[in-house]
C-alpha cells in the first residue's frame, strides 16, 4: 500500500504541474512511512515541501495556494498531531468553497494515517475521522486496499472539494494486485468486497482484512457474511449499504474508534430508517472502547477483533428466538 500511495502521488505531480506535497519530513527522509520516498529528488523542493513543525501552518498555506489554483497534498504525520490543525480546517478548509459562493474551490487532500496495530505511544493510533465527517464541507474518505490507495489518492488530488484521506498505517506493509490502466469505481462509493445472505458487515480503513478473516470462520459455522469496504465515510454510499442490508436482514458495523456520535452509529441509525421493515434484528456496532487509545501492549484488547465481530454476529441471531 505505501509503494501504491507513492505511484499515485507521482502520477498525479505529473499529471499536473500545480499538485504539490507539504509536511514534515516528507522531502529528504521520504515520510515517517516513505510513502513520499524518492518523489523530492525527481520533483523538486519547490514541489515536495519539508515545512516546519507546524500543521496549522501546514494547513494554512495550502489554504492560500488553494484559493490561487494549487491542488496541495498535505501529510499529517500521524492521526493524533492533526489536533493543532483543527480550526484551520473546520474553519477555513471546510467552509472557504461555501462562504466565497463558488469563486475559490478548495483542491485540498489531507492524508492521515490513522488506526492502530503498530504498537505506538500515544497520540499515534488514533482514529478520528468522526470529527471530520461530523463538518459540512469535508469530504472523508479511507483506502484499505493497494488498488484502492493508487487509485483513491489522485482522485481526492482531482476533486474541488477538500478531502481528508485516512490511511490505515497498520496496512501500509499489506501486499496486493493493483490494476494501473482502471480505477474500476468512483472515489465516494462503497464496495462489496464478500457477497454474502446472511450478515451484512461493514467496515474501513485496516478492518476490510479483518472483516474478511472473520467471514471466513463464520463460513465455517454456516454463517455467510456479506462483506462492504465503506471507502468514503462522508458522503456515505446509502444506495450500496441498503440494497445490501434489504437482502440479508442484518447489519454489523466495525470500526476501531469509539461508539459514541460515531461513523458506526450514523450508519446504524441511517439503515434502520432506510431498512426498518428489512432488519431481522437491531442494527449492531462493534467498536474501540470509551476510552483513550491504551498503551501497546493492552491495544489488542481494545482493537475489534475475530472473536468480538463473530460474537457481534451471535448477537445478531439472538433475535430469531
Amino acid at each position: 500500500m505505501a509503494a501504491a500511495l507513492n505511484a499515485g502521488l507521482r502520477r498525479a505531480l505529473e499529471d499536473n504541474e500545480k499538485v504539490l506535497l507539504m509536511g514534515e519530513d516528507i522531502g529528504t527522509l521520504g515520510g515517517v512511512f516513505r510513502i513520499t520516498d524518492g518523489l523530492l529528488r525527481d520533483f523538486g523542493a519547490d514541489r515536495v515541501i519539508d515545512t516546519p513543525l507546524s500543521e496549522s501552518a501546514i494547513i494554512g498555506t495550502a489554504v492560500g495556494l488553494a484559493m490561487r489554483g494549487y491542488r496541495t497534498v498535505c501529510e499529517m504525520q500521524f492521526d493524533g498531531f492533526v489536533y493543532p490543525a483543527f480550526d484551520q480546517i473546520v474553519s477555513q478548509v471546510a467552509k472557504l468553497r461555501k462562504r466565497s459562493d463558488g469563486v475559490f474551490t478548495m483542491g485540498l487532500v489531507i492524508r492521515l494515517p490513522f488506526q492502530g496495530g503498530i504498537g505506538a505511544i500515544e497520540h499515534h493510533s488514533e482514529s478520528p475521522e468522526a470529527y471530520f465527517a461530523h463538518t459540512p464541507g469535508l469530504r472523508v474518505v479511507s483506502c484499505a486496499t493497494p488498488h484502492d490507495a493508487y487509485w483513491m489518492i489522485q482522485q481526492a488530488v482531482a476533486c474541488d472539494d477538500p478531502i481528508i484521506f485516512c490511511e490505515p498505517k497498520s496496512r501500509y506493509w499489506e501486499k496486493g494486485a493493483v490494476d494501473l490502466e482502471h480505477a474500476g469505481i468512483g472515489l465516494f462509493d462503497a464496495r462489496v468486497v464478500r457477497d454474502g445472505r446472511d450478515v451484512t458487515v461493514v467496515g474501513f480503513g485496516s478492518y476490510v482484512k479483518t472483516l474478511l478473516r472473520a467471514a471466513d470462520a463464520a463460513a465455517l459455522e454456516g454463517r455467510s457474511l456479506e462483506v462492504i469496504d465503506l471507502r468514503s465515510v462522508s458522503p456515505l454510499d446509502m444506495d450500496t449499504l441498503v440494497s445490501s442490508v434489504r437482502k440479508t436482514g442484518r447489519l454489523l458495523v466495525v470500526q476501531e474508534a469509539p461508539h459514541t456520535a460515531s461513523i458506526g452509529a450514523t450508519l446504524v441509525a441511517e439503515l434502520t430508517r432506510h431498512c426498518f421493515y428489512d432488519l431481522r434484528a437491531p442494527g449492531l456496532i462493534v467498536s474501540g472502547y470509551h476510552v483513550p487509545y491504551p498503551i501497546s501492549r493492552h491495544e489488542e484488547v481494545y482493537r475489534p477483533s475475530v472473536e468480538r465481530i463473530l460474537d457481534g454476529v451471535d448477537r445478531l441471531y439472538e433475535y430469531d428466538a
